[in-house]
């Protein structure tokens, strides 16, 4: 890539202030933006458009590119909300989860099961339980669309929302929910070992994906949303709008994968 490519990649996939009051910007070492910078570069050579937020929980710094606030559907990623949401309702005495919905909630942890997911929506009150409460774990961006069914695998939300989702999951959930969940998305299925898996063995990395061919056009999207690195330092969330109808999924997986292999394989942090 040439010096004038690569600066105006990284203008664009500059460093922004993290998401959270509060919460200062800070700079990062040089490797890890040119990794950046190939990383945006490499998503703008491939099909559709992909957001992307890179967050170092350590240090603060926060990377979005121009997509990471572009609306794109969700697919499964919000089963992670709906297991955030039934854990804290049955806390406060709101429900009682029994060992079938606790073996339902790893179902569509592990293995992204439709089926268990739809059991607990429908069981513990749908649109009107779920919906309202998902914005305080923060897929403040969601929406649904009249022209699809009002649940999980409906919804509108954006790489900034899941962004923030993973770190609700690793900084606000009380500490026994939080290593139940860190541990479900690092043993997840080998269906769900691409995207932020693309981080690497060595990172350990765990991650929540979303697919479906069900976009409104009939292409894939291809989301990943998890953390890679000692202590989850590192929290990434990628979602996909392939634009591709014939092979979308290989395609989205092969862009989401290759996107954290670029950011965070072999990354040892500043």
């Amino acid at each position: 890539m040439g010096k004038l490519l690569l600066t105006a990649v990284l203008a664009a996939f500059a460093l922004l202030p993290a998401a959270d009051p509060g919460t200062p910007s800070a700079p990062v070492d040089r490797e890890l933006r040119v990794r950046m910078g190939r990383a945006q570069a490499y998503a703008d050579s491939r099909p559709g458009v992909t957001g992307i937020v890179l967050r170092d929980r350590r240090t603060g710094a926060v990377y979005r590119n121009p997509a990471a606030g572009t609306l794109i559907w969700a697919c499964s990623t919000p089963k992670l909300a709906m297991a955030v949401d039934l854990l804290l309702r049955d806390d406060s005495g709101a429900v009682t989860l029994t060992a079938e919905d606790r073996d339902l909630m790893h179902r569509m942890l592990h293995s992204s099961d439709d089926d268990a997911a739809h059991v607990l929506w429908t069981r513990y009150g749908g649109e009107a339980e779920f919906a309202r409460r998902f914005p305080a774990y923060g897929l403040a961006d969601m929406r649904f669309s009249d022209r699809h069914p009002h649940h999980w695998g409906w919804i509108l939300t954006t790489a900034d929302d899941l962004d923030r989702l993973i770190g609700y999951v690793l900084t606000r959930l009380p500490a026994r929910h939080r290593h139940y969940l860190v541990r479900e998305l690092r043993t997840v299925d080998v269906n769900q070992q691409w995207g932020v898996w693309g981080a690497g063995e060595a990172a350990r990395p765990g991650n929540k994906n979303g697919w479906s061919d069900d976009n409104d056009d009939g292409s894939w999207i291809m989301n990943s949303v998890g953390f890679a690195g000692p202590d989850e330092r590192y929290t990434l969330a990628l979602m996909n709008n392939t634009q591709v109808i014939r092979d979308g999924d290989e395609v989205g997986r092969e862009t989401t994968t290759r996107i954290a292999e670029i950011l965070l394989k072999g990354y040892s942090g500043a």
